[in-house]
């Protein structure tokens, strides 16, 4: 995959933890309730239908104000690759105001890590600007950190 960085964001970190684990955080919905949006902001409802073309949906509470987030898997590869987007809606049904496209990719590290890559696809240069300005290094990087330690808590 050749990332445009005219329209992609992305990073890549080491996690102190197994990709089985990893992977069982995104792919269960009690677990992205637990790292998948910056702290003080929650995840407040999650719904995974775990295949291509099945629904990836969150609802936010971001200062208050609740955020109904829909989206669609595009690609599953079991512990090695998520894609989804808010594009459509499960049934390919289009978004009117789509945002990203979102890859996450997990690669064995070795000694029980994971090499972690998050990348966010935009359909324009402003989208991808917009997105890096509301701090996606950082929300992302945070999203990181709190997975890292939520799966570690769960290895205990």
């Amino acid at each position: 995959m050749t990332l445009d960085p005219k329209t992609d964001l992305s990073f890549t970190r080491t996690l102190k933890a197994p990709r089985a684990l990893l992977w069982e955080c995104w792919t269960t919905p009690e677990h992205i309730k637990q790292f998948f949006v910056p702290k003080p902001h929650k995840v407040t409802d999650c719904e995974i239908d775990l295949r291509v073309g099945g629904r990836f949906n969150t609802v936010f509470e971001v200062e208050g104000k609740k955020m109904d987030n829909k989206g669609v898997f595009l690609d599953v590869v079991d512990q090695e690759k998520l894609v989804f987007t808010d594009a459509y809606s499960e049934g390919w049904k289009p978004a009117p105001d789509p945002f990203m496209t979102a890859i996450v990719l997990f690669e064995d590290a070795g000694n029980g890590a994971t090499t972690y890559t998050a990348i966010a696809r935009h359909r324009s240069e402003e989208s991808r600007k917009t997105h890096e300005d509301m701090g996606f290094f950082d929300g992302w990087g945070t999203v990181a950190d709190q997975l890292e330690a939520y799966a570690q808590s769960l290895a205990k």
